[in-house]
């Protein structure tokens, strides 16, 4: 089921995206690293998902990652899943395998902080 968030991906998309494109994003937004038969990932899925379903206009972007994939090299995600916060296309916070919602909720509020 297809969610009606706001630049969220409710999968992990093989689609290349850019570090161009990500760098040219205005505002806020959080990019996830990982891939779908990810342990790890599946387990901190919950806890993103409902912090994320609490703040709908922040831009989710899920990130297919693995050897090779220059994106992920970028940003030197080295284990998944990992969360970056961006503040017009820069990193700003960054969170590594996350389980419980109060973690995710943390990095959220860094970007509530940037906020005029």
């Amino acid at each position: 089921m297809k969610s009606k968030r706001t630049g969220f991906n409710p999968d992990y998309t093989e689609e290349a995206t850019t570090f161009e494109q990500v760098s040219g994003l205005l505002g806020d937004a959080i990019l996830e690293f990982g891939t779908p038969w990810c342990g790890h990932c599946q387990a901190a899925r919950p806890a993103v998902q409902e912090v994320l379903n609490e703040h709908a206009n922040l831009p989710h972007i899920k990130v297919y990652d693995g050897k090779g994939k220059a994106l992920g090299r970028a940003f030197q995600v080295k284990f998944w899943p990992t969360l970056i916060l961006l503040h017009n296309g820069k990193e700003v916070a960054r969170l590594v395998r996350p389980l419980r919602a109060d973690e995710v909720r943390g990095l959220v509020a860094q970007s509530e902080s940037l906020q005029p």
